[in-house]
């Protein structure tokens, strides 16, 4: 096992990350109450065409990590470039972070949030621990896009084109 990198490098390493831009996703699902949940990531990237599969991850200690065991099914929604507040509100603590947002079932009941620029509704195909985090990899069943730009990650800030 390697030795931790101190805090202070950690920081840089970060930073130096953050120089890379990502786009911005919420991952939504359904509770076995059938009560739609969901997160922001930033994680979120092609991995394979044939078979189609994505990858995203979540850190080891998210409270949320048992809700994705394998098998079960989730949609990857694309912010446009109007939707930080979207972003903000799936990654604040609050209870409820569909509250006052407007989404609608997709074809497969999964949960697709108005303003998103392309969904994907999949299934977990597979968890690995990677760090401290689990990478998701989730089979593609259906996948939708709409004409719009996407809303951008990068030095720690959102932006746009």
């Amino acid at each position: 096992m390697r030795p931790a990198i101190p805090v202070a490098p950690q920081r840089a390493l970060r930073d130096a990350l953050g120089r890379f831009p990502t786009g911005v996703a919420v991952v939504t699902a359904l509770s076995a109450e059938d009560r739609p949940f969901g997160l922001t990531i930033n994680s979120f990237s092609s991995l394979s065409l044939e078979p189609a599969l994505i990858l995203w991850s979540l850190r080891e200690t998210s409270p949320l990590l048992a809700c994705f065991p394998v098998g079960c099914r989730f949609a990857v929604n694309v912010l446009g470039r109007a939707q930080e507040p979207v972003a903000r509100q799936f990654s604040s603590p609050r209870a409820d972070r569909f509250e006052g947002l407007r989404w609608h079932p997709g074809a497969t009941g999964l949960p697709h949030l108005e303003g998103a620029v392309a969904w994907f509704d999949c299934r977990l195909q597979d968890l690995h621990r990677a760090g401290d985090h689990r990478l998701l990899i989730g089979d593609v069943e259906r996948f939708a896009a709409v004409d719009g730009e996407p809303l951008l990650f990068v030095q720690g800030r959102f932006r746009t084109f």
